[in-house]
């Protein structure tokens, strides 16, 4: 349902920051390292370290206060 807003804000901020998307089903054992419990979840990493997080369908403008708090 936002893959294609995620998709486009990745072509925006390119270069900024690194976009993945990551199937649940084939990869549990990743989801349950990050507490994933609901689909779908955002994930923003700094530092390699979790700094954000959302869970269920965001706005674009809700995904980019999000990001530009950290970037």
């Amino acid at each position: 349902m936002i893959a294609p807003m995620v998709d486009a804000f990745a072509d925006e901020y390119a270069g900024r920051l690194k976009v993945g998307k990551l199937n649940v089903d084939d990869h549990g054992s990743t989801a349950t390292r990050y507490n994933v419990r609901g689909i779908p979840t955002l994930l923003l990493f700094k530092g390699g370290q979790i700094v954000d997080q959302r869970v269920g369908a965001v706005s674009k403008g809700d995904l980019v206060k999000m990001v530009e708090a950290h970037v």
